[in-house]
């Protein structure tokens, strides 16, 4: 087991100093997945109207840029209406940063409070900070119909407040960098990256693969106006309130080397654009033991050794015994010769418990590194 864990702690530490740029740069939005390393910018965002509303609960997830390996270049991914996984959550989207040389994809997600997206304006109550198209109330969300396209008819809890908007309107689509959005997170952003967060659900992956699939949403093909800007719900690309952009946001060429010695990531999920998120407990990476506080106390050190293992044996059982009751639920989808639909409600839910136990278990960690701080009276005297 020692050996082992050296083993852990030095590869751990090699792939920090390697990448030690990149890691400073995920610092301000520590939740959001890092996906792909680019050395050419996004194209800027285009313009395009918002589709009705398709039903109560429905929240808007703004549009972006997505880039493919495969044909070397980036992909439009259609804003669109998405069911909230649970009352309460809001919407962070996704976003593009610079970083170590090279932009850097942050992957959007669901939680309480809208995190930090790079500041940029994706409208439609996103101006760049927060969100402002509508609230919870209880159980329900409400819609505010001075940013959002809400058929008042069959949508009745809405509301209107105008938005001022303080920040320069431009169709920018990255943060930070030579022309990007000069802005980094505020501090009630960074508290709201360490809340616990549900990644994007199955249809939203699945929404991107369409778009991903579809030559004309690639911006060498569409010169940044994709036929399909928006759509109601996700994955209808073919349905006949999808909407086509108005205009590119800025002319724009695509670079004549786009694609060429462009790093290919590892591990990628199916859109080619971000990391596979964890659905099971033996999609979590190894948890890496830190090493015991160095108090000049050989009795201490041992105190603190004994915890982190007892922590770490106690996390083990956790994935363990989620992993089997997976399992077992996997089987009884397959005894009954369950559906599709049942299948992905199923592997959704799993998704969302195995996220909820990776948090718990880096919030125990944090928890017991705070505890580990020796305090006054326990620190050994100097000698004197």
């Amino acid at each position: 087991m020692q050996i082992r864990f050296i083993r852990t702690l030095l590869f751990t530490l090699c792939f920090t100093l390697l990448f030690g740029l990149v890691v400073l740069s995920m610092s301000a939005a520590s939740f959001a997945q890092v996906g792909v390393f680019i050395t050419i910018a996004p194209p800027p965002l285009p313009i395009y109207q918002q589709p009705y509303c398709p039903g109560e609960g429905y929240l808007w997830t703004p549009g972006y840029w997505a880039y493919d390996y495969d044909f070397g270049d980036y992909y439009w991914v259609p804003g669109t209406w998405v069911m909230a996984p649970e009352i309460g959550f809001l919407w962070t989207p996704a976003y593009w940063g610079w970083g170590g040389g090279r932009f850097i994809f942050y992957e959007g997600y669901w939680g309480q409070r809208v995190g930090f997206y790079g500041g940029i304006n994706y409208g439609y109550g996103y101006s760049g900070e927060g969100y402002e198209g509508g609230r919870w109330e209880h159980d329900r969300f409400f819609y505010n119909r001075s940013v959002n396209n809400v058929n008042i008819t069959e949508i009745h809890n809405v509301y209107n407040t105008t938005i001022i908007n303080n920040t320069t309107v431009n169709r920018v689509s990255y943060n930070g960098g030579n022309g990007g959005i000069n802005r980094g997170p505020r501090k009630e952003e960074k508290a709201a990256a360490r809340e616990r967060h549900i990644a994007p659900v199955a249809i939203q992956a699945q929404h991107a693969r369409e778009a991903r699939s579809n030559p004309e949403q690639r911006a060498s093909v569409n010169l940044g106006k994709p036929a399909v800007a928006a759509t109601p719900r996700p994955g209808d690309f073919k349905d006949r309130a999808v909407v086509p952009a108005k205009a590119a946001g800025a002319p724009y060429t695509p670079p004549a080397n786009r694609g060429g010695n462009q790093p290919r990531p590892e591990n990628r999920s199916e859109n080619n654009n971000v990391p596979r998120p964890p659905v099971h407990p033996r999609d979590l990476a190894p948890p890496v033991r830190p090493n015991a506080p160095n108090t000049g106390s050989p009795k201490l050190d041992h105190k603190y050794q004994q915890q982190q293992e007892k922590v770490f044996t106690r996390q083990d059982q956790g994935r363990q015994k989620l992993q089997q009751k997976q399992e077992q639920e996997h089987q009884r989808l397959t005894q009954q010769n369950a559906g599709e639909a049942r299948k992905q409600q199923v592997e959704q839910r799993h998704q969302q418990q195995t996220q909820q136990l990776q948090q718990k278990h880096e919030q125990q960690q944090e928890h017991l590194q705070q505890k580990q701080q020796p305090t006054n009276r326990e620190r050994p005297k100097p000698p004197q």
